[in-house]
């Protein structure tokens, strides 16, 4: 059984893999959804369904909410202020835009302030603090298969 620690240690251990459009290879390379991607093969087997190669404007040039569509096949939605560590986090980059990167919240990381896990383009998969501006672009939050969403 996948426990949300299993879940943020995994997460962890790829911090640091260089940002790489379309990757999903730790210490090699990821970009956000490689990362769920890679995530989910170590704590679940296979990914749930095939992934086509996508453009770096594909949210924007295609119609409708791919990511989120997808995560809501795969993964049980919550409310994103009940997300607990390890949950999926979905992120919109302005108002009205599809949804477009993906995150696991992390644990408190400082001042109370929670942290995400995510692949940043120009930087790394990186731990980065949950901070106003991030939070308020959440669209949405999901359990991976198996979590309770009481679970702490």
């Amino acid at each position: 059984m996948v426990t949300r620690n299993d879940i943020l240690a995994e997460a962890r251990g790829w911090i640091g893999t260089p940002y790489r459009h379309q990757a999903s290879c730790k210490g090699a390379g990821a970009d956000c959804l490689g990362l769920v991607r890679g995530v989910w093969r170590a704590l679940y087997g296979a990914e749930p369904e095939p992934l086509p190669p996508y453009t770096r404007d594909w949210a924007e040039a295609g119609a409708g909410e791919t990511l989120l569509s997808a995560a809501r096949r795969h993964m049980r939605e919550v409310a994103p202020e009940r997300a607990g560590p390890g949950d999926l986090l979905l992120f919109r980059w302005r108002d009205g835009a599809p949804v477009k990167h993906a995150g696991l919240l992390g644990t408190v990381f400082a001042e109370r302030c929670p942290s995400f896990i995510h692949a940043y383009e120009g930087v790394s998969v990186t731990e980065s603090p949950l901070i106003a501006p991030w939070r308020r672009r959440i669209a949405a939050a999901f359990l991976f298969p198996g979590i309770d969403p009481w679970q702490p």
